[in-house]
């Protein structure tokens, strides 16, 4: 089989979402593209347990965990040979990939994939060369923290945008805190907040409808995803399949 595009799934040690990576990896896998991870240590990582079977998410684990087809994929995933011998973040360059995209996550083992140096100079490095690169969720915290390389401004700076919405993380931490804790607030400071601070006007970030019924291959619109040149962006698990059809098109 030969292969059309190279894409780079950048992931953490642990705790990423099932969905946002899994959905990813099998739509593109299915269009012929060839798709690589990478992780700090170059060793396979794990997404969030509590994401994949439930626990301790109470009565709302119907609407919180990831649904079915994203826990089917997740376990297609796991088996991949690129996902088994992912790339350690410090090996990575631009030149190599056709495409990147960027998962979400929220749990507290997301915050060495938010916060690695090295994976945001790859990733404003990246942006620069003007290739595709779709962010989903947490991940568009990553693409904030990216910085031009000519410039130092965020990669966003000048983009429009989505992310996790205020009004979604807010929910799911009241509806859990009380046993979870701050499970669901990765920093003090909101998603929506932290990305709004790097555009160039706040308006350029978009809400899109509200986010009650999560999309799938044959009902995409229920996703929301914003297209800007060569940026792909979307806000929780439920986009997961409009943004990586919008991530494709971009081919």
């Amino acid at each position: 089989m030969s292969f059309r595009f190279k894409i780079l799934i950048p992931l953490p040690s642990t705790d990423f979402d099932p969905t946002e990576s899994a959905v990813p990896w099998q739509i593109l896998t299915e269009r012929n593209f060839d798709v690589f991870f990478s992780t700090p240590d170059g060793k396979p990582g794990q997404a969030d347990e509590r994401m994949l079977v439930g626990k301790g998410l109470g009565i709302w684990k119907p609407i919180l965990m990831a649904h079915k087809n994203a826990r089917v994929a997740y376990q297609k995933m796991i088996n991949d040979t690129r996902f088994l011998n992912p790339i350690p973040y410090r090996d990575l360059t631009p030149e190599e990939f056709s495409g990147v995209i960027l998962p979400g996550g929220h749990a507290p083992g997301m915050k060495e994939y938010l916060e690695s140096n090295s994976l945001q100079e790859f990733v404003g490095a990246f942006f620069s060369t003007g290739k595709p690169l779709g962010a989903i969720c947490h991940g568009v915290v990553l693409a904030a923290r990216s910085k031009q390389p000519d410039t130092g401004l965020s990669i966003l700076h000048g983009k429009k945008t989505t992310a996790l919405l205020k009004s979604q993380e807010l929910a799911a931490w009241n509806l859990t805190r009380f046993w979870l804790g701050d499970y669901y607030r990765t920093y003090p400071q909101t998603v929506e907040d932290e990305v709004k601070s790097a555009l160039k006007d706040p308006g350029d970030f978009f809400f899109g409808p509200k986010p009650i019924f999560r999309d799938n291959h044959k009902k995409l619109k229920r996703g929301h995803v914003v297209v800007d040149g060569n940026y792909v962006s979307a806000r929780w698990p439920g986009d997961a399949y409009s943004f990586t059809n919008s991530f494709a098109n971009l081919f």
